[in-house]
């Protein structure tokens, strides 16, 4: 375990395999007391390849510990990505009447002498708690001929009409398919022609309720949908979401979905999903996303390994600024990380600049509520020569995460570079809470109103902590800061 702490750039509490690539993540499910995380993952090389489905459980969701490959490349193709669900009521039959796990997911090949693409549904099981899967024997069980990119199931259970659904990228739309048993599924829709963005392929779909601002008698279901990398988008790979209405056969975007609507505004939150089968006496709905970007992911600058995980968060549905809007929380179990270093108490600037000297961190979160009067911002992951930037423009009212100096960003023109967005600060006061790992930059503003995520490369030197400011007069509410480890 401490030979792979040294790695270069290796994060100290997001989730990273021990060797090889890893980029979206898949099967997220809850079953007999551990979180299991699947991944698309290449053992052999640390560039995209022939995927398989790495493997890692929780009891947690902080302490992750691989397991064996899940699924490898069969006669059907590599494996590409999709869910897993509890299947409770042995509908599918592989189980005995008990409750076991069924995965569902992309099986993608290139027939030889066709010179096509071909992807299809397939479904594997595990009668043994997820240690072991075995593929079913009749796969696959849904293809679609006319549709290349036909890929990345998303499965839950429907309990309003007692049966599967699962929702499907089909190129640049999201298809709704029925089933009773996981095994033979119907067309039941689709979701996608003239609204949202269309710059690129659509993927790895998610759809699940929530509850606004927390009240039971007030529901909105949410359409998480990724866009992949095109050479005319600046930004490169990100997700989407839509709110509005689902009946258990048709998505209706409701008049909030007309505007395109980002779910985090840095640059390495792809391909996220949630968690299926959270026990109801927990209740949350909880999302994790690959920290990456297909603009650059397979150049970035780390050895034996490439690609981690996000931080797991908690999406609600909360009204803010006279709109429903899909709020990401950092999951409470990271408190367990803390030890604290800070807590101040309307401090002076001289009182934190004196505390930030005597500092040298590289894993921390660090929260503060300050007054918006002016420029403002902290410096993360400093040395002479390097600096991250979090702050806010009063001008303009963005918040950004500045790399640009963040360290090495020579492997991709597009690496370097400002991430804002516009956030109204709430009677003139803004929340900022970051956390800074080895190798990446997680910011919730105004309590994951607005979230940036991305990655940066510093020196190992680079762990200083600063705060700057326009008026030497700000006021700052409050200010904690954690190491993490």
């Amino acid at each position: 375990m401490n030979v792979i702490r040294q790695d270069k750039y290796r994060p100290s509490y997001h989730f990273s395999p021990k060797s090889g690539w890893l980029n979206d993540p898949n099967g997220l499910v809850y079953f007999e007391g551990r979180y299991h995380l699947f991944y698309q993952h290449h053992p052999f090389g640390t560039t995209w390849g022939p995927m398989h489905w790495g493997h890692a459980v929780s009891t947690d969701l902080v302490t992750w510990e691989e397991q064996p490959i899940a699924l490898e490349p069969d006669e059907h193709g590599m494996i590409f990505s999709g869910s897993a669900v509890v299947d409770e009521q042995d509908t599918s039959g592989f189980f005995g009447g008990r409750p076991g796990l069924v995965a569902i997911f992309t099986h993608h090949d290139s027939p030889p002498g066709t010179g096509q693409v071909r992807e299809c549904q397939s479904l594997a099981y595990s009668t043994d708690s997820g240690k072991s899967w075995i593929k079913y024997a009749d796969n696959p069980v849904l293809e679609d001929k006319h549709c290349l990119d036909f890929r990345d199931p998303k499965v839950f259970w429907h309990k309003p009409t007692e049966q599967w659904v699962m929702v499907l990228a089909c190129g640049q739309t999201i298809r709704i398919y029925h089933s009773p048993n996981l095994k033979e599924w119907t067309f039941a829709s689709e979701f996608g022609h003239g609204i949202g963005s269309h710059d690129a392929v659509w993927e790895c779909p998610d759809l699940f309720p929530l509850h606004i601002d927390g009240k039971r008698a007030q529901v909105k279901w949410v359409m998480l949908v990724s866009i992949g990398d095109a050479p005319t988008i600046r930004e490169g790979s990100r997700t989407q979401y839509f709110t509005g209405e689902f009946d258990g056969t048709t998505f209706v975007p409701d008049a909030d979905s007309e505007k395109v609507r980002w779910l985090d505004h840095g640059r390495d939150n792809y391909a996220g999903v949630c968690w299926s089968d959270i026990p109801v006496r927990d209740g949350r709905r909880l999302f994790i996303g690959w920290m990456s970007n297909w603009r650059y992911a397979n150049l970035t600058p780390t050895e034996r390994w490439r690609g981690a995980m996000s931080i797991p968060r908690e999406l609600t549905l909360e009204t803010r600024e006279d709109k429903v809007a899909l709020i990401q929380r950092p999951v409470r179990e990271l408190e367990g990380l803390r030890t604290p270093v800070l807590s101040l108490k309307e401090p002076s600037l001289a009182e934190i600049r004196a505390a930030f000297s005597a500092l040298r961190l590289d894993c921390y979160e660090l929260a503060a509520e300050v007054a918006t009067v002016g420029d403002f911002g902290f410096k993360l992951r400093v040395s002479d020569q390097q600096e991250t930037l979090v702050g806010y423009a009063s001008e303009t009212q963005e918040v950004y995460v500045d790399r640009t100096r963040s360290g090495c960003s020579d492997f991709h023109k597009d690496f370097a570079g400002r991430h804002a967005v516009s956030l109204e600060a709430v009677e003139n006061r803004l929340h900022i809470h970051i956390y800074v790992d080895r190798s990446s930059i997680e910011v919730f503003f105004n309590h994951g109103q607005v979230v940036i995520t991305d990655l940066i490369f510093p020196d190992a030197a680079s762990n200083g902590l600063e705060i700057f400011t326009a008026d030497e007069q700000i006021t700052l509410y409050s200010l904690e800061l954690y190491e993490l480890k």
